[in-house]
């Protein structure tokens, strides 16, 4: 590659040059869904996010092992250390086994992945499949002396970890603070202090996920799985962890910790987060009750939408800022992603009308390099983005009639969409793959604009424009010709 791939390190605050541990291997970890409730719009950020790195490296030519867990175990209901475990209590409440909830939920997570075309990760491991190793990590984590036993759970001594390491790393934040901060909680008495983290927690009686343990019957901390589990796949050190922005603090911040308790020394080189999506400058989150299903996203049943949205669009929206920005919800704002989209797209057909000619008369623009700088420079899809719709411009500019493109120009226009529109950013092109429902639905609007052109030609006015003025109410761009007429949608 003529540029290095350069991606922002939240561990040293600063973009930094990607250069593998073990090249051309790469080990990439992202921390993936909890498996409870319906997956909302915020869900889908960090996976399309590290959807594009992983296209991206692979395209670069490493072979890239993605790991990305389910947390199925271990995430309690009030904060990391207290309450009753998620899974359990929807299980308990609805009469199942909590695995039929856990199924039920990542079938519903991999059908709104597999819409938003979102590449399956190379490993997806579960929390409850790895207990053995978030044992053996605690184990180690025990011999090194930064943890104690208390009442049959173990905790993180925070404090102690810290006066030889810094717990604080990756979110700036300051254990005496803290400290001075941190209210004592009701029934976490057996902590040393209010800031230690559960890595094993005893199970009360009526708690259904339990194991045995040296410690006795229990479940892990939330922060030991990913911890264990990218050691497991990708070794004690690999090169990319990613996640959301929400999980800087205290998720990851712990997996640091736990990583250099066990083993002395940092896990992971580049650690990668991606921003979150608000509504109204509130994070979306189902706490705040304001969050919104890629199902009703889909189907447009939700009180705050105004249509549906179409999976691609969802993702072109993501997209359209880049992964360190807040991306603010509107139906305004989807809506102009829909329409965006479909010119892309629009242009992209076009591109099969054009007929070459010998030279160009538009100056080539250098849509390859530009596309290849802004995916370089950590990951700017939107600047990508912009670049394609310059493409579309001076394709469009050509189907008008005010420009000319050689068969070399119009073949360098088709691949640069096809690399970085369709490979790269992982847009479906839902004009050419909307199969035969996507072919009725144009053969229907040709169809109905061949009746108004014949009520043209009877001189029946009424007819002709009435059918004009209606599509046009629906959303359509009719253009007359000399040959009959054009038509767009959404524009």
């Amino acid at each position: 590659m003529e540029h290095p791939l350069i991606i922002y390190n939240t561990l040293t605050r600063k973009k930094e040059q990607f250069v593998p541990l073990h090249a051309p291997h790469v080990g990439l970890y992202v921390c993936g869904p909890t498996v409870y409730g319906d997956g909302h719009l915020g869900h889908a950020r960090p996976a399309i996010t590290f959807d594009i790195l992983f296209r991206y490296l692979r395209h670069l030519g490493y072979k890239v092992r993605y790991v990305r867990n389910i947390t199925d175990v271990g995430h309690l209901e009030h904060d990391a250390d207290s309450g009753e475990d998620k899974i359990a209590k929807k299980a308990r409440l609805e009469q199942l086994e909590p695995m039929e909830v856990v199924q039920y939920y990542s079938n519903r997570y991999h059908k709104a992945m597999e819409a938003l075309n979102v590449l399956p990760p190379s490993i997806e491991p579960q929390a409850s499949g790895h207990i053995i190793e978030q044992i053996e990590l605690v184990k180690r984590i025990l011999e090194n002396g930064f943890a104690y036993e208390s009442e049959g759970s173990v905790y993180f001594d925070v404090v102690k970890y810290n006066s030889k390491h810094h717990y604080g790393i990756l979110s700036g934040r300051n254990v005496e603070d803290m400290l001075n901060t941190t209210r004592e909680l009701d029934g976490q008495e057996e902590k040393h202090n209010p800031i230690d983290f559960a890595l094993w927690k005893k199970a009360q009686p009526e708690h259904i996920m339990r194991w045995p343990s040296p410690w006795g019957d229990g479940f892990p901390g939330w922060h030991c799985e990913c911890t264990a589990m990218g050691k497991k796949y990708l070794g004690e050190h690999f090169d990319i962890h990613g996640g959301g922005m929400d999980l800087v603090f205290p998720h990851h911040e712990c997996e640091i910790a736990q990583a250099v308790a066990s083993q002395g020394d940092e896990m992971v080189r580049y650690w990668m987060h991606n921003n979150m999506i608000t509504v109204n400058g509130q994070k979306m989150g189902k706490s705040l009750g304001n969050f919104i299903t890629l199902d009703e996203f889909f189907t447009g049943n939700h009180k705050k939408l105004s249509q549906a949205y179409s999976p691609m669009t969802i993702r072109f929206f993501i997209l359209q800022a880049h992964y360190r920005s807040t991306v603010d919800f509107s139906n305004e704002a989807l809506k102009a992603s829909e329409r965006g989209l479909s010119r892309l797209l629009e242009a992209y057909a076009g591109l099969q009308k054009i007929i070459p000619t010998e030279t160009s008369s538009i100056e080539k623009q250098g849509f390859r390099t530009k596309c290849y700088e802004a995916m370089n420079d950590d990951l700017n899809t939107p600047i990508v983005i912009s670049h394609l719709f310059d493409a579309a411009r001076v394709i469009n500019t050509v189907k008008d009639g005010k420009g000319t493109l050689s068969a070399a120009d119009l073949q360098e226009l088709k691949d640069v969409f096809d690399l970085f529109l369709f490979d790269l950013l992982g847009i479906r092109n839902e004009v050419s793959e909307g199969g035969n429902a996507y072919e009725a639905f144009g053969k229907a609007v040709d169809l109905l604009l061949s009746i108004r052109q014949q009520a043209k030609q009877n001189k029946d006015w009424a007819t002709s424009d009435k059918i004009r003025n209606e599509l046009i109410e629906i959303g359509f761009e009719i253009k007359d010709t000399k040959d009959g007429a054009e038509w767009k949608f959404g524009q």
